[in-house]
């Protein structure tokens, strides 16, 4: 048959021209029975790959995205850094885009795959409930950057990621206010069941509870239902709006966590005398606030250069997928103090 292209067999296929070119060009990272369909295609439809075919992917193959998920995010600014000179170090250029909190990141990404001709997507942050179905519009390596799939489907040896167990420490930012004698603690969440961050810590937090026999009151659990600064000075009214005890407030970032400082000393309230104050990231900005927050430290440059590590090994052939948990560390700051234990 004459006058058949790379794009008529990615058209026959419902593929992207990436993916053909990464099977003419015996790339290893592609789906084994994704690249059965192509070789099949090849065949039926008698296409002859021409050395322009070949080509079409390697004009791109030094092209890296990052899809950075949460505009008023400070942390990822951190990482950002990082990735930016290990992935030019390795001999990449990077692509950086960012999305709000409520966008498709995969979409994105996607999208940015077939226009940038990528290589490889650094998704920094994003939903921990991707299925199978919706990660096959994204046929170029990636990593899941700060989150992993917790409340997908996707099999573990389908994608990579590199975060810190969110539970776990959130469990272990609790268990040092309760450590300094706190009993009462309030926790200012997203949301309980956002199927991201936001449940995880929260588990985290009844995790602690339980763990040290301390009953959980349903009202000293505020939803913010965003994670910025002002749904949570909002979120910390509300919870003083109930007038109900507590010596302690849990936060899921350290963002918001100086958000509830601020709105807690317009209403009188005094951080650590009155009421001590946690978060999980360990910003810098949070050495600089009055008093300094304790907070739950995430490795910030470590998870980034394993992160672009992990990718580029995928993007060259060289590694498998795999999933790394860095663990994280309490940063004592002036924010949290020891009360006599009830």
């Amino acid at each position: 048959m004459s006058g058949i292209n790379i794009r008529d067999v990615a058209k026959h296929c419902n593929i992207s021209v990436s993916t053909v070119s990464r099977v003419l060009n015996e790339r290893p990272d592609v789906n084994p029975k994704t690249r059965q369909r192509v070789l099949d295609a090849i065949s039926q439809l008698d296409y002859i790959p021409n050395n322009s075919a070949r080509n079409l992917v390697m004009t791109a193959s030094d092209r890296i995205a990052v899809v950075v998920r949460g505009l008023a995010n400070p942390f990822f600014g951190q990482m950002i850094r990082t990735i930016e000179e290990d992935v030019y170090r390795a001999g990449f250029t990077m692509e950086l885009r960012h999305i709000s909190s409520d966008a498709d990141e995969v979409h994105t990404a996607a999208v940015l795959a077939t226009e940038k001709r990528l290589c490889g997507v650094l998704l920094l942050g994003g939903r921990f409930n991707y299925t199978a179905d919706e990660m096959r519009v994204l046929d170029v390596p990636y990593v899941c950057t700060t989150y992993t799939n917790t409340f997908g489907n996707m099999p573990q040896d389908a994608f990579s990621s590199v975060a810190i167990d969110d539970r776990a420490e959130a469990c272990r930012a609790v268990e040092h206010l309760i450590g300094l004698g706190h009993r009462k603690i309030a926790a200012i969440v997203s949301s309980e069941k956002d199927r991201s961050i936001s449940e995880l810590r929260y588990q985290g937090y009844c995790e602690a509870l339980e763990k040290h026999g301390i009953s959980y009151e349903p009202s000293l659990v505020v939803e913010s239902g965003q994670y910025s600064q002002r749904s949570a000075v909002d979120a910390a009214n509300r919870l003083l709006a109930r007038n109900v005890e507590f010596t302690a407030v849990f936060t899921i970032s350290d963002m918001m966590a100086l958000a509830v400082m601020k709105a807690l000393h317009e209403r009188g309230v005094r951080v650590p005398e009155d009421c001590s104050v946690i978060g999980i990231d360990g910003l810098e900005s949070s050495l600089y606030s009055i008093p300094t927050l304790t907070t739950v430290v995430q490795p910030a440059e470590e998870m980034a250069t394993e992160s672009t590590a992990i990718l580029i090994d995928l993007v060259r052939g060289q590694g498998k997928n795999r999933h790394t948990f860095f663990p994280a560390h309490i940063r004592e700051g002036g924010s949290a103090r020891r009360v006599d234990a009830e």
